[in-house]
């Protein structure tokens, strides 16, 4: 066999060529990251965030074919969004929300509805609004928490918020098929959020995590963007949540 051929056998061949894929919260961190494993793989990419700036930088970066600079809990934004997207569109990748952390007892009753609902609200517009555009065999992609579903003190809601997420996605999908939905569970991903977060504690919980975690080393946005794009290439995967935490449920 000519060195041609075997070069040929063993190409790869770009996964998402000539497909669409929209980021909602795709400016930073693992969505962002997920934009540019997805435009490895040959997809047009789609990046909406709320900071403008930081918008357009990732956009030139990663060469997206457009932008919108919106909040995404805001539902008649999401609906317009939605509405001038060209169609179609494949994958629709949900990162923004998330939990509220705190005790339980600091927590008023606006804050506790807000929690529970947030992710599955936002889940649900953007499936309201994303399903008519997309081919079958997409899929709705939304972000949930791994950590989050382990019960400790201190996390107020954010367990049974985390735990919402996973059934009504499996639910989503019996209602949207063929378009699939699943959800991705990290636990803590080294990200600028988190960094952000923990300021000066940030290096201690990565040395923490190096030493206990089963993989010997921190989750990054790399592994999570790897994770959402085999769901995106794999059409047999629907109504599933996949945890990706390094074995954090195992040794915490």
């Amino acid at each position: 066999m000519s060195d041609t051929a075997t070069t040929a056998s063993v190409r790869h061949e770009p996964e998402l060529l000539g497909q669409t894929v929209v980021v909602i919260g795709g400016s930073s961190g693992m969505g962002l990251e997920t934009a540019r494993r997805a435009r490895a793989e040959g997809a047009d990419v789609i990046l909406t965030g709320r900071n403008p700036d930081r918008l357009e930088q990732a956009a030139q970066e990663l060469g997206a074919q457009r932008t919108a600079a919106f909040d995404a809990t805001d539902a008649a934004a999401l609906k317009r969004f939605f509405q001038d997207l060209p169609t179609p569109i494949d994958h629709v990748m949900v990162t923004a929300g998330g939990p509220h952390y705190g005790p339980l007892l600091e927590m008023d009753s606006a804050q506790v509805s807000e929690s529970l609902s947030n992710r599955v609200a936002l889940g649900l517009e953007v499936a309201r609004n994303a399903v008519g555009k997309m081919r079958p065999g997409g899929t709705l992609l939304f972000m949930g928490d791994a950590g989050g579903r382990r019960v400790v003190p201190g996390i107020g809601i954010a367990s049974a918020a985390s735990a919402a997420l996973p059934r009504f996605a499996a639910a989503l999908a019996l209602e949207i098929a063929p378009v699939r939905a699943n959800v991705i569970a990290p636990g803590f991903v080294d990200t600028p959020l988190s960094a952000s977060v923990l300021e000066n504690h940030i290096e201690e919980r990565r040395e923490e995590l190096r030493a206990k975690l089963p993989i010997g080393r921190v989750v990054g946005p790399a592994d999570v963007a790897a994770l959402a794009v085999h769901i995106m290439t794999n059409t047999a995967l629907t109504g599933a949540t996949y945890d990706i935490d390094g074995g954090q449920q195992l040794v915490f």
